[in-house]
């Protein structure tokens, strides 16, 4: 039986998304949800905060692998190109490739069309 791990935190705050120490608006979250295709009609309350956790999982990863390379350069400010590179050298984010290489069309996330309107 599966017991109870990290996300069931997340929950407890209650399942109107109103309550509970979300940092990413629900709201938003929902309707990137609703706009990944077609055939996702109905969201549960629940789902968009265990996105919200998960996002917040991501961007601290992303954050501090970066910050790795800022330090390493003897920085003190994040900037792109630190976070292009962690990307690059971290397989995990592969996915994330063409949205920081030099080489790609898509290189910064207003060029990078992610939803197709319909």
């Amino acid at each position: 039986m599966r017991q109870a791990g990290t996300y069931s935190g997340i929950l407890s705050g209650g399942i109107s998304g109103k309550t509970g120490p979300h940092l990413l608006p629900l709201a938003r979250i929902k309707k990137i949800m609703k706009k990944s295709g077609d055939d996702v009609k109905m969201i549960s309350g629940e789902s968009p905060i265990v996105f919200s956790k998960a996002c917040e999982l991501f961007i601290k990863e992303l954050t501090q692998r970066s910050w790795s390379v800022t330090m390493q350069g003897k920085r003190r400010t994040l900037n792109k190109e630190d976070v292009a590179a962690a990307v690059m050298a971290t397989d995990l984010f592969d996915f994330l490739v063409n949205l920081v290489s030099e080489s790609g069309e898509a290189t910064t996330p207003l060029e990078m069309d992610t939803f197709k309107s319909s």
